[in-house]
């Protein structure tokens, strides 16, 4: 902008009486005016879903052992999110049903022992209440994430609750190997389990339902030389099937199953709360007949009657985390050619975030280095701008290993990013914002925005240059140095940005 330009600019809106404040003692009577031609001079927002999962089962991520106190918990979950926000992450995806438990007040399913350590005793709080709080504080979204069919992990230690699925409806409940399932076909099992997740969406202002690659389990084998593969003991229910005319192979009454699931909680969400996301992070692999050449490996759709290619081209996800925890080089796993094959099967064009293993840079031998993450975030931008991804899990962030994150905060995160917009839901454009800008002390601008909204994106001139700021808070303070104009949005449920309002100094 030049200097004549901006002189115009500043006469034409004060002459309109388009005064925005006038600062106290400190900054020489500076005032800011409203400057609307300023509005569309700044690029458009950075896009990108930067996000981490949270994995309570098994305390891999939160808490770090079972049995710490409310406070050690509580303390916890602020320093993971305080790592996040550092990190310039913009969306959390926390664990909240391991295994028919519940990480949050249920009247459905009992406490987590991954908490107390003791399932179905409260914590004293309300975990994912205290998450959400104070993930929307820091201007990060919170996903609640679900395992929709197991019943129990091996790592349990805990003594099943009275109340648990297993012991309620032991007829719905399956050993499977180590472990226990819910069935998925069982009528009433699929309907329990689908309340599960209406509950928490209702009651609980998540920004989206999460669930991950587990539908019916991944395959044990037998002790026998030949190592046959047991077959879930679903025969109850698939006999009812048989006995009531039902006319599908195994295989796919299997699959359909787990279709009717996604489709009903897909609709519920939307008729519920519209903007509300629903996300998806299957096995990173397609069905074989629809894999890139030279890909091979397991069959999600045969394996866990995952039909995950019809979920996109039915459009019963809003997005898909397919679970790329192959390195670059690692051709029969190959990433390059699985992320544009995923990109390729979604005819509705939702969103394809690839989900990234960080957590394989370990003190192991055959740990990753930082720079296979780097790499796969690099990779994704050229090949997919504007997306983004997922690490597995936080715990790699917030040890910093190999020195992670500190090469994330100076490369690919050193500007913040907004989610990509999701405008196939519904939400209301947010109004233009107004802005009001006063003296502070130390030679800093207070702004005040209103009306009041989660996140508000900002567009700094200073020095002649422009760069890209996300606010959080209704009020923020900025160095006065080198800073002669403002460009504000308030951004909505969905990602859609609102009206710009363009602001100059004038002095």
């Amino acid at each position: 902008m030049s200097a004549m330009s901006r002189r115009a600019l500043l006469a034409g809106a004060a002459s309109a009486g388009l005064v925005a404040c006038t600062t106290g003692p400190g900054l020489a009577g500076s005032r800011w005016v409203a400057a609307p031609e300023l509005a569309n001079l700044p690029p458009p927002a950075p896009r990108e879903f930067r996000a981490a999962w949270v994995a309570t089962v098994a305390n891999i991520d939160w808490p770090s052992r079972k049995g710490l106190s409310a406070a050690e918990q509580q303390a916890e979950v602020l320093a993971l999110l305080d790592q996040a926000a550092a990190l310039k992450l913009n969306a959390i995806i926390l664990q909240i049903r391991t295994s028919a438990d519940a990480l949050y007040e249920s009247a459905l399913e009992p406490w987590s022992e991954y908490l107390t350590g003791t399932q179905g005793q409260s914590p004293g709080y309300d975990p994912l209440a205290l998450w959400i709080a104070e993930a929307h504080r820091r201007g990060i979204e919170l996903h609640a994430w679900f395992n929709p069919f197991r019943a129990r992990q091996s790592s349990a230690t805990s003594a099943l609750a009275g109340t648990h699925l297993s012991q309620t409806q032991p007829d719905w409940v399956k050993r499977y190997g180590d472990q226990l399932w819910i069935d998925p076909g069982e009528p009433g099992a699929a309907d329990h389990t689908l309340a599960v997740f209406m509950d928490v969406l209702q009651r609980y202002d998540v920004d989206g339902i999460h669930i991950d690659d587990y539908f019916y389990p991944y395959p044990i084998n037998d002790s026998s030389p030949s190592k046959a593969e047991i077959d879930f003991p679903d025969q109850p229910s698939w006999q009812r099937y048989l006995d009531g005319g039902g006319m599908l192979t195994r295989a796919d009454w299997r699959r359909r199953n787990v279709d009717d699931l996604i489709e009903r909680l897909y609709n519920g969400i939307r008729q519920t709360k519209p903007w509300v996301r629903f996300g998806i992070s299957p096995f990173g692999l397609p069905r074989p007949d629809l894999r890139p050449p030279g890909i091979t490996g397991f069959s999600q759709y045969h394996k866990l009657y995952a039909d995950v290619e019809r979920w996109l081209a039915e459009g019963w996800l809003d997005y898909l985390v397919p679970q790329l925890y192959w390195p670059i080089a690692q051709r029969p796993q190959a990433f390059a050619p699985l992320l544009e094959a995923w990109h390729g099967l979604n005819p509705k064009g939702r969103h394809v975030w690839p989900g990234l293993f960080t957590s394989r840079i370990t003190d192991k031998a055959d740990s990753w280095q930082p720079d296979e993450v780097l790499s796969q975030i690099a990779l994704v931008r050229e090949q997919r701008p504007g997306t983004g991804h997922a690490h597995f899990s936080m715990v790699a962030l917030s040890q910093n290993r190999k020195g992670l994150a500190d090469a994330l905060k100076a490369g690919p995160y050193a500007e913040p990013a907004l989610v990509p917009a999701t405008p196939w839901l519904t939400d209301r454009l947010p109004d233009a914002t107004v802005l009001t800008v006063s003296a502070a002390a130390d030679g800093q601008w207070r702004l005040r925005l209103r009306p009041a909204a989660r996140r508000h994106a900002a567009w700094l001139h200073q020095d002649g240059r422009w760069s890209f700021r996300l606010l959080t808070q209704a009020e923020t303070l900025l160095p006065a140095a080198g800073l002669d104009a403002i460009v504000v949005s308030a951004i909505n449920r969905i990602g859609q940005e609102g009206l710009r309002a363009g602001y100059a100094l004038q002095p």
